[in-house]
């Protein structure tokens, strides 16, 4: 999605907030794999050859240089790029094409221009060999095997207890560009403390995502997809996908079908070297992702078993435990809002069933929204949308509550209204266990039941809506203690 570059917000020198107050978007091609398979073939022959003059060769073959390295990189990464740019053009031509599908490749094409960028300074060239730069892109991401340098940032210890609620937003292209997310702060008149992203499993750990949040103090905050991320939301069976597949089999020895990938997943967030939220697979208690387990009637989704999905969040959480990664990582669980699931989906029992562990989990969240399709008894009020599903999460567990996606739809003239009721909400002595929230800021065109309509979640939507947000944050029992822009 293309967006205008507007005057940046402008450098604070911000208190810190937490004490006081890579990508390379590897799409996945059938070609590859089909060589891959072939070259493995070749090589097992090869070395369990009685004459073997590979092993002859290789035994005199030079040492592979860094340059060597990041060559191979570069290459890789010019492939990914042509590839994202086709893609990007295919889905132009489409209707059908949400623009949250769109944002989230080119997302994906930024960050992986960004590396390229980071390379090619690294060999001291200055030339990614790309005609163009990202939309408000002025400095490069540092390469990932940059480890924190010159960037500060809280341990995961102070970042787990913030002592002032959490104001987040999600753009369409931060945090690789900020242009968005910083016009929205400067209406506001106040800088989030959290950027909120989405990544899929067929892309690389985004280190540039992390380092330029936090060069700007900002909290990073992952929603981590177990799909492709160019996958559409109407899409929810996705094969290469299943719960099964990704837990493998333990017991009789059987890896599971992406741990190399998590292991190497892993390894990056530790090279890194700071810390980020994780909202793995969120929404699992809806019917609409591959990695829920059943949809309403009881039959599979994707061909999950009942139990899956604890069993992948502790498979995942297990490796990075095993990497060193959780020593940075918040791990997020937020499920669906309970208002229009099925319902068998709302029940205790079937929320219960989905929580991993206090030992796996760091935060609890939800999503909640205003949606156009309102229920007879809806009074459009924090209580409504939230309170059920607060519940639940009490009865559950008492770790901190982060409101990990909200937002409000402006069809229905519901939206100033429901906003000042969240606040008032937060505001309540009752909700003091929640630490915050992230709001879904973008405007979404798609097709519902065959026509095309347009939900404006912005918070500066209308002028009346962006009035009650601006007033909802200036409420002192909010506890929100942000930084306010000249």
């Amino acid at each position: 999605m293309s967006t205008s570059n507007p005057t940046p917000v402008p450098n604070q020198s911000p208190r810190a907030w937490w004490a006081g107050t890579s990508t390379r978007a590897r799409l996945s091609a059938v070609g590859a794999v089909v060589i891959v398979g072939a070259l493995l073939a070749t090589s097992v022959f090869v070395w369990t050859s009685p004459e073997n003059p590979v092993r002859e060769a290789i035994v005199g073959a030079p040492e592979v240089t860094e340059e060597d390295t990041l060559l191979t990189d570069r290459n890789d990464l010019l492939s990914q790029i042509v590839e994202l740019k086709k893609l990007l053009e295919e889905k132009d031509g489409l209707l059908a094409t949400s623009e949250t599908d769109k944002a989230a490749i080119q997302q994906a094409l930024w960050s992986a221009e960004g590396e390229l960028d980071a390379i090619e300074k690294s060999r001291g060239s200055g030339d990614s060999g790309q005609t163009g730069t990202s939309p408000g892109n002025t400095t490069p991401a540092k390469a990932p095997t940059v480890t924190n340098a010159g960037i500060t940032a809280p341990s995961k210890a102070a970042l787990l207890n913030p002592k002032s609620s959490l104001f987040g937003m999600y753009t369409e292209q931060a945090p690789f560009n900020f242009a968005t997310f910083d016009s929205t702060a400067t209406k506001v008149g106040y800088a989030p403390n959290v950027v909120g992203y989405f990544g899929g499993w067929d892309e690389n750990f985004r280190a540039n995502a992390v380092t330029n949040a936090w060069k700007r103090d900002t909290m990073p905050v992952l929603t981590w997809e177990s799909r492709p991320i160019s996958s559409g939301n109407d899409r929810v069976e996705e094969p290469d996908y299943e719960l099964p597949d990704i837990i493998g089999d333990k017991k009789n020895g059987v890896a599971g079908s992406f741990d190399n990938y998590l292991r190497k997943y892993a390894k990056a967030i530790v090279k890194t070297g700071l810390p980020l939220g994780i909202r793995l697979d969120h929404e699992m208690n809806g019917v609409w992702y591959p990695w829920s387990e059943t949809d309403g009637s009881g039959k599979p989704i994707n061909n999950n078993r009942v139990g899956d999905y604890v069993k992948m969040w502790k498979h995942v959480h297990d490796i990075f435990e095993a990497e060193g990664a959780n020593d940075l990582v918040i791990w997020i669980w937020s499920p669906n809002i309970a208002n229009n699931l099925p319902a068998s989906h709302r029940t205790s029992a079937f929320l219960e069933a989905l929580y991993p562990g206090d030992k796996y989990v760091d935060w609890v969240g939800l999503s909640g929204y205003l949606r156009p399709a309102y229920k007879s008894d809806n009074d459009f009020s924090f209580g409504y949308t939230f309170d059920r599903s607060l519940d639940e999460l009490r009865r559950i567990t008492n770790k901190p509550i982060f409101l990990a996606e909200i937002g409000a739809s402006e069809t229905g003239g519901h939206k100033p209204a429901w906003v000042k009721s969240f606040f008032e909400g937060l505001a309540k002595e009752e909700n003091n266990d929640i630490i915050g929230f992230s709001w879904f800021n973008l405007a979404i065109t798609s097709y519902v039941e065959g026509q095309r309509a347009t939900n404006d979640w912005r918070i500066d939507s209308r002028k009346d809506t962006l009035t009650a947000f601006t007033s909802g944050l200036k409420i002192k029992s909010a506890d929100f203690d942000l930084d306010k822009l000249k």
